[in-house]
């Protein structure tokens, strides 16, 4: 069982570290920069018309975006879920919620997850750590999880590096996988896998999907460091030496994503890790990614108030659909179609 205050603390040095130090990655990027779109000078199209529309875990979104999973547990982070959930609802995107394990284990904390009441029709994604598995959590606390916020799908997210770094981490990751393979043949609704911040790899993924994932989120290094957080986090200069080391590790996220869509063409793939842009969310759906999440822009914008959130939304949108025009793709499938997108060293594109 949690201790219930450092938990706390814990998620509040979360949202604090994000928001005050620099926990970019030193040197690796997305990757993404290794592409661009062959610009189209007569694109037959209309601006207005372009259809950003996107189908996610059978959930119709206005937008292929994801608000990604970030907090829960605090005062703070009810705010935080609260307005990210009436900008989703607003705009029509789909939201994961932080990591639940404290509203399973301290119940005066469950209220700062639930948002059903101001988002209605969302894809809305419930989350736990899958590490969990492994230390006496079991497909009924899946269960709970998803009841306690009426979510359409349940996110198991890994983050062994993470763990690693944590004087107090769970550090035995021993037989997960046939633990996840059972929540996902036993939970009532799809189960998502997604990494936190350094990547999946195709030959994971395909393991993955085999035991029964219905989708994969490949979250891939080049935006926010765990590692750097961890290291702001860390108490002694062994642990913050430790955390320092491994500043630049993980899988792009363009690498990733390639590598996880040829992997698994059966399922879709979510797309995260050092989204910024509009046109980032462009080249990630062109590459294959059926949706683009994105965390850091949006818990920026939700500590100023919803309607924030909303404006980045619609930027982002804004964006995404002028990259589009100019790419002379009408819809997210004519965006894929071969030719669009090219690497800027002439290699090939997928698959």
């Amino acid at each position: 069982m949690m201790d219930a205050s450092s938990h706390e603390q814990r998620k509040a040095d979360h949202i604090r570290i994000n928001l005050e130090e620099d926990v970019q990655f030193p040197h690796l990027s997305t990757g993404l920069e290794r592409y661009r779109f062959v610009h189209v000078a007569l694109p037959e199209l209309n601006l207005e018309a372009i259809d950003t529309s996107a189908t996610l875990l059978g959930k119709r979104l206005a937008a292929p975006l994801l608000i990604s999973s970030m907090t829960g547990g605090t005062s703070q982070a009810a705010q935080i879920n609260r307005r990210l959930a009436q900008a989703a609802q607003t705009c029509g995107i789909a939201m994961g919620l932080g990591s639940q394990r404290t509203g399973l284990e301290v119940a005066t904390t469950e209220h700062t997850f639930r948002v059903r009441d101001v988002a209605p029709d969302i894809l809305l994604l419930a989350n736990l750590g899958a590490i969990q598995l492994n230390y006496g959590y079991t497909v009924e606390h899946c269960r709970r999880a998803v009841e306690m916020i009426e979510a359409d799908a349940l996110i198991l997210h890994l983050n062994p590096l993470q763990e690693a770094l944590q004087s107090d981490g769970n550090w035995n990751w021993v037989g997960l996988l046939q633990k996840i393979e059972q929540v996902c043949r036993e939970l009532p609704v799809p189960v998502v896998v997604k990494e936190v911040g350094w990547g999946i790899s195709g030959d994971l993924a395909r393991r993955l999907v085999d035991a029964g994932v219905a989708a994969i989120d490949v979250a891939g290094a080049g935006g926010t460091s765990w590692s750097q957080v961890e290291m702001h986090r860390a108490r002694t200069r062994k642990r913050r030496r430790l955390a320092a080391a491994f500043a630049d590790w993980g899988i792009p996220t363009a690498e990733a994503l390639v590598a996880v869509r040829r992997s698994v063409p059966e399922v879709p793939v979510i797309a995260s890790g050092g989204i910024r842009t509009g046109i980032d969310v462009a080249k990630c759906l062109a590459l294959g990614a059926d949706a683009v999440g994105m965390a850091s822009p949006f818990l920026k914008a939700a500590i100023v108030s919803t309607e924030a959130v909303v404006e980045e939304i619609e930027m982002l949108t804004a964006e995404l659909r002028v990259a589009m025009f100019c790419a002379g793709a009408g819809s997210i499938d004519a965006l894929r179609q071969p030719g669009r997108l090219i690497r800027v060293d002439g290699g090939k594109v997928w698959p």
